[in-house]
């Protein structure tokens, strides 16, 4: 039973100090799921792709299924479907529940000091450590398991091309009848989708 005492330790500090959303959280989360060994860096590369692609937020996404996963991969007593729902729940409540009081209790107080100095250099120094986990997310993600899970040039050379196409399609705006639209990251998903069976599922 301590996987998941240690499941709920780890949600819970990244419930408290995954500051700037899902996709800042990300470096805290694979240090804390990957380097014990709960799940591989190719699974958890996979995990993050369905996170991002399901409803909700990627961290309660994200933690729901390593919940699930996690416990049959530190010891198969635990492998089955009862106790990956065990897991899920504990690792989802752990991950949401610091997060839920932490804003009632931050909303009434930042409501009442909000003119403060002491307040807005929070803020100010809060900002660009949220960009720079976000960028660090990035690079994390930027690994062989992500672009070159085979080991083949083909393989790399198409996914890094895939890549940049779809975050053109993203960043840049696309000329149609006489104005410049941006796509909707819904298509770009489709489109990768489409790419990546084309190329891997044929």
């Amino acid at each position: 039973m301590q996987i998941y005492w240690q499941l709920i330790w780890a949600y819970l500090k990244i419930g408290v100090f995954g500051f700037g959303g899902g996709y800042a959280m990300l470096s805290l989360v694979e240090k804390l799921v990957v380097t014990p060994g709960w799940v591989s860096e190719t699974m958890f590369t996979d995990i993050v792709a369905i996170s991002q692609m399901t409803p909700g937020p990627i961290g309660i996404n994200s933690a729901t299924y390593i919940g699930y996963v996690a416990p049959a991969n530190v010891d198969p007593m635990f492998a089955g479907p009862l106790w990956g729902i065990l897991g899920s729940v504990l690792a989802t409540l752990a991950v949401t529940l610091p997060s839920f009081f932490l804003v009632i209790y931050l909303s009434h107080f930042i409501k009442k000091h909000h003119e403060s100095g002491a307040i807005k250099g929070i803020f100010s120094g809060l900002r660009p450590v949220v960009v720079g986990l976000i960028a660090s997310a990035a690079i994390l993600l930027m690994n062989a398991a992500n672009f070159n899970p085979e080991g083949t040039s083909f393989q790399l050379t198409a996914n890094i091309l895939i890549a940049v196409v779809a975050f053109c399609l993203a960043f840049f705006a696309i000329p149609w009848r006489g104005k410049k639209v941006k796509m909707h990251p819904i298509f770009i998903i489709i489109l990768a989708g489409l790419a990546g069976y084309l190329l891997y599922g044929l």
